[in-house]
């Protein structure tokens, strides 16, 4: 396998460490993704952009069971909700990124792209339990154009504004701990007190820094600037 194919076979594995099943499934390379267009109409996709960007769409045959098997029956709790770990976990080995919205749409097209692997999820019996297709698109920023160029083009957008976020920390919980929430929890993150919180500009790491208060808003002093490799690690 090339690459790209190595890195699409990873992400298939991936998923399956987290897609809600009541049994164990495992990933078959799928040649003819285009005949699978009737079944995919209702998948629920999602798109990755980050160092290697790409396009992911999971669709299971029954999703009967799904509620149970994610431990909750919520009508709160969406298909995309219940999947979404699951496509985070396959996005997870394409390097630092943001996966946008997961949403349920028609994923022929991207099944039918000759560029995209589609995997057969089957179970033990070899029966097809669902569909999983992911189309890498290599990014090529940088590759055209001196630093110079590139500088004078990003002079026109000066004006543009993006989202600044500060991240103190992270957590994961089941779908039952988060409807379990009440006024008063405690959700401990995976980072101590007093570590440096994370810069992040749409959704990309850029510095570290430490919360303060000015004038009784929340701020962050910046601590140390990240360069590209750093911000990509």
């Amino acid at each position: 396998m090339n690459p790209t194919q190595t890195l699409q076979a990873a992400a298939a594995d991936a998923l399956l460490g987290l897609l809600p099943s009541p049994s164990p499934l495992y990933a078959v390379a799928w040649a003819d993704g285009a005949s699978l267009a009737p079944r995919v109409a209702r998948a629920v996709t999602a798109s990755f952009v980050g160092a290697t960007s790409a396009d992911l769409a999971v669709m299971l045959e029954d999703t009967s069971a799904l509620p149970a098997a994610a431990g909750t029956d919520s009508p709160l709790v969406s298909s995309s909700d219940l999947l979404r770990p699951a496509l985070e976990a396959a996005s997870s080995v394409l390097g630092t990124g943001v996966l946008g919205e997961a949403r349920v749409d028609n994923a022929a097209g991207l099944f039918a792209d000759p560029s995209a692997a589609v995997f057969k999820l089957a179970s033990d019996d070899g029966q097809a339990a669902g569909w999983f297709a992911v189309r890498v698109r290599g990014n090529h920023a940088g590759r055209h154009g001196s630093a110079a160029d590139v500088a004078g083009k990003l002079g026109r957008i000066n004006n543009v504004e993006m989202a600044l976020t500060v991240e103190i920390g992270r957590t994961r919980m089941s779908v039952r701990d988060v409807l379990g929430l009440e006024p008063g929890a405690v959700i401990e993150l995976d980072r101590s007190a007093g570590a440096p919180a994370d810069v992040l500009l749409n959704g990309r790491l850029i510095a570290h820094g430490e919360v303060v208060v000015v004038d009784q808003d929340y701020a962050v002093r910046i601590t140390k600037i990240l360069d590209v490799a750093e911000g990509l690690t």
